[in-house]
């Protein structure tokens, strides 16, 4: 099972174990990506949200917001 297909509650306990991963995010709504990059965001770790591109700015300056400078977005 690719990271893709894992649960958001899963991807959450991931970031905040401090392991850093790269996500298509196509398949994740952007209130789980919010999810996951706050939980990242406390522990320093580094995600990439690539497939990101159709996300609308608002979208991506929420998900930005919560990583608190560790997420990457990847079009």
């Amino acid at each position: 099972m690719g990271l893709e297909q894992k649960s958001t509650n899963d991807l959450v306990r991931i970031a905040a174990s401090s392991a850093g991963f790269k996500l298509n995010a196509q398949l994740k709504t952007t209130e789980d990506l919010v999810r996951i990059a706050a939980a990242t965001s406390n522990k320093g770790a580094r995600i990439i949200f690539s497939g990101i591109g159709l996300k609308s700015t608002e979208d991506l300056v929420r998900i930005g917001a919560a990583g608190k400078g560790v997420v990457f977005l990847e079009d």
